[in-house]
């Protein structure tokens, strides 16, 4: 039997660790497989900022999420995982989330503590749900999947509420829920990272979002530390951001783009990544 994407994410993660470049759509989805990646990570905030215009405080719903992830899981080979925010309710709707995203081609999906409506989650002002309610989630989620290697990834948004210290309480009682793997969100050391690490018996995800809580540690580093997975949810937009702000403001002061041509990828690189040939006259060539 061929494997799935989720039991290849579990095979990766089994034998060491794994790097998830953040996008924010297909396109860009298949330009983290070309270069190599092993898996590639679907960012909440990105979906929200670069496809509604919107901030990261949950303002997407499931139907949308659901149908932006399937796009970019469907679009690779290699597996996704997707950031489901609070999962969208209660227990009912986490186990909704869950078999939706299943659906879509998805090989895992993160569910957080926080109360909705969220925020981001190296902002201040988050608030958190009690840790009963929490555990009631997550084996919901777990219930809720049919395929039994689709990934059900715990976040906790305690270090900023609460402290550190609760924050690995939190990460013990989700293990003890039957989460595959606990995502400690805005650590704010290298200790904190190191000593999370030390009493979680589980796959860890760490983030390395730039400009937030947390210090940028390399993925080797992590690595070292015990952590499994490791996400760049926005820094792939980020830069195309910057970089588009740059074009523009060039173009509204030249008139041209001509400079920039060198700058830009091509029609052929296009249509490389997007495995399209326009001689073959239909799609997939």
């Amino acid at each position: 039997m061929p494997k799935t994407k989720s039991s290849r994410l579990r095979e990766l993660i089994g034998k060491g660790a794994v790097m998830m470049p953040g996008v924010a759509n297909a396109a860009m989805a298949r330009q983290v497989e070309q270069v190599g990646f092993d898996a590639v990570y679907i960012s909440g905030a990105g979906m929200a900022n670069a496809t509604a215009g919107l901030p990261d405080i949950g303002l997407l719903t499931l139907i949308e999420v659901v149908q932006l992830a399937g796009y970019i899981a469907k679009a690779v080979k290699i597996p996704a995982i997707v950031d489901a925010d609070t999962g969208f309710g209660g227990s009912e709707n986490v186990a909704r989330t869950v078999r939706e995203l299943e659906a879509a081609g998805l090989a895992g999906c993160h569910i957080e503590d926080q109360e909705f409506p969220k925020r981001c989650g190296h902002l201040a002002g988050k608030s958190i749900i009690d840790v009963e309610e929490m555990v009631g989630q997550i084996e919901a989620a777990v219930s809720a999947r049919r395929d039994p290697d689709f990934m059900i990834i715990a976040r906790t948004d305690a270090r900023a509420v609460e402290d550190f210290d609760r924050t690995l309480e939190r990460g013990g009682e989700y293990l003890a829920a039957g989460a595959d793997a606990i995502f400690p969100e805005a650590l704010q050391s290298e200790e904190e990272f190191r000593d999370f690490a030390k009493e979680i018996d589980l796959p860890l995800l760490a983030n390395m979002t730039e400009f937030g809580k947390s210090p940028l540690l390399s993925f080797q580093d992590l690595v070292g530390l015990g952590y499994r997975m490791v996400i760049f949810p926005q820094s792939a937009f980020r830069v195309s951001m910057k970089a588009s702000g740059e074009f523009l403001r060039a173009l509204k002061q030249a008139g041209t783009q001509s400079d920039w041509l060198e700058k830009m990828q091509t029609r052929q690189e296009l249509y490389d990544l997007l495995d399209y040939d326009p001689a073959a006259g239909n799609w997939p060539g």
